[in-house]
């Protein structure tokens, strides 16, 4: 997408009551059970301990494991944290040149995704396949309504009112579940399918997650050929389905289509402007550039397209923390063809504050986490009913182990740092430059080409970045870029700290 170029379409019967009445005791042959008695409270106040302990041994072995880093390098030698020094530039060296490399691979499919809008914008938005030839698309909005009940009306007048594709062709699925009950709002949306054939509203019994929510869905005979999935923030491009659906049409051979996730309330405050060149890096460089590098694509979550027959197969596990990035494993484990489509955007929010933030991360770095244990072995074999070329096996081994890897890099560079600054902090610009270089000419190289390949992938990102993201942004993004690298790594492993101690407690993410 063209940065000088704006989007047309930006987002912006009952029962009657009775009573029955006893006059005489039911008879019985048994004596009534006796009243519950009151729980023990020396049992209460240890599990209170317990469950406080549980809450916070991840912080304690972070902490710990900061200290003790720091620690170590405060008593080491020159000569051991030259070495050191050497190791960290030398693997900091691969992941910034890998990262160059994807970002570059990008920047063939952002030309050709600009094309195509050129091409559909002269045709007046007419797009290759005639209306009576598309498939038939089932959108699902999975929501928590006590964390969405502030937006789900206008998230579903949205998609009713924005969306461009055929009517006959396209259904929009409000798949939620909610712990108690919330009046007017559900009769509400439920007096809406009278006036939308559409639109079909449904509340999942029984669910605790979204994978419940979606896999409730997926039991259901709707005909669709194609399954699109959103959470219940996005606002999607409107002619964002036709996009995905063309791709599925074009080939075959194709899955699953994942678009691209563009954050809209970017200029809220300086954590979602960070947040929203991130996400420009993620998807319009990251994502794009290892699809063509590694030769495969990933579902994301949300803004993502499946063939019905497959997903209905596929399902969602329960079980895991990030079932979405599961479920994009195991369709890679299952030769399942993904693709990005750049043209396919969606609108989401971004947390607005530090705390939201924060308890969504560590959700996903302990779901990564999850995932990468699980499905690791996908870097190692090489199944008989499908080809996963050499290629593909070193890019998921680089995804799941050198990705999880690089957040001991970057925290022990900076414990490394912080002990060279407690113990000898430099006062002359020749001490700075042993701090820097140490006593290894090698290392001022892979240092400074480092530093050249931040600084192309952050041009690159912010040729092709969204029209909420300004010139401001990429460049505060650019000096705190560094620091946002600590804290994503300090949450990396924090989700490690939660995996080893079992930590399941599920937080979702507050929506405004």
């Amino acid at each position: 997408m063209d940065p000088d170029t704006k989007l047309l379409f930006p987002p912006p019967t009952k029962s009657k009551d009775f009573t029955v009445t006893i006059s005489e005791p039911l008879p019985t042959s048994k004596p009534l059970p006796p009243p519950p008695s009151k729980p023990n409270e020396a049992l209460v106040i240890l599990a209170k301990i317990s469950d406080f302990i549980h809450e916070w041994t991840p912080f304690a072995l972070v902490f710990f494991y900061f200290v003790f880093s720091t620690c170590i390098y405060m008593i080491c030698t020159d000569a051991m944290i030259g070495i050191f020094w050497f190791v960290y530039m030398a693997t900091n060296f691969y992941i910034a040149g890998t990262t160059v490399l994807e970002a570059f691979l990008s920047m063939e499919p952002c030309r050709e995704a600009r094309e195509a809008v050129c091409k559909a914008q002269e045709k007046g938005w007419k797009f290759p396949t005639p209306d009576e030839d598309l498939l038939i698309l089932d959108v699902v909005i999975v929501a928590y309504l006590p964390n969405e009940k502030d937006i789900i009306m206008d998230r579903i007048h949205y998609a009713l009112d924005e969306i461009v594709y055929p009517r006959d062709k396209i259904r929009i699925n409000i798949v939620y579940n909610t712990p108690k009950s919330i009046e007017p709002l559900e009769t509400e949306m439920q007096d809406m399918m009278l006036s939308f054939p559409h639109l079909r509203v449904i509340k999942v019994p029984n669910s605790t997650s979204k994978a419940d929510n979606l896999n409730y869905f997926f039991t259901l005979n709707t005909g669709a050929d194609v399954i699109a999935i959103f959470d219940c923030d996005h606002y999607p491009h409107p002619h964002n389905p036709r996009w995905a659906v063309e791709r599925f049409i074009a080939d075959e051979e194709t899955d699953i289509v994942q678009g691209r996730c563009i954050v809209f309330n970017a200029s809220d405050n300086l954590l979602t402007s960070m947040i929203a060149v991130e996400f420009d890096k993620i998807y319009a460089v990251s994502h794009p550039g290892r699809a063509r590098m590694m030769h495969f694509g990933l579902f994301c979550g949300s803004n993502g397209y499946w063939r019905a027959e497959v997903l209905k197969r596929h399902k969602m596990d329960g079980d895991m923390l990030t079932e979405d990035i599961d479920s994009a494993l195991r369709a890679l484990g299952k030769g399942y063809k993904a693709v990005h489509e750049l043209n396919c955007v969606s609108y989401e929010l971004a947390p607005t504050t530090f705390p939201a933030f924060w308890k969504q991360r560590l959700r996903w770095a302990q779901g990564w986490t999850q995932a990468s244990i699980r499905h690791f072995k996908l870097s190692l074999t090489r199944p008989v009913d499908h080809k996963r070329t050499a290629t593909q096996r070193f890019g998921i081994f680089s995804m799941l182990f050198i990705r999880e890897f690089s957040y001991y890099l970057v925290t022990q560079y900076t414990c490394l740092v912080a002990g060279f600054v407690i113990t000898k902090f430099p006062k002359t610009p020749v001490e700075l430059a042993r701090l820097i270089y140490f006593q290894y000419p090698v290392s001022q190289w892979l240092f400074v080409i480092s530093i050249i390949c931040l600084i192309a992938t952050l041009w690159i990102t912010f040729r092709v970045r969204s029209e909420f993201a300004t010139h401001r942004m990429i460049i505060v993004f650019s000096i705190t870029y560094p620091f946002y690298l600590v804290v994503m790594a300090t949450i990396g492993i924090f989700g490690h700290a939660r995996q080893i101690v079992a930590y399941s407690s599920w937080n979702p993410t507050a929506r405004t």
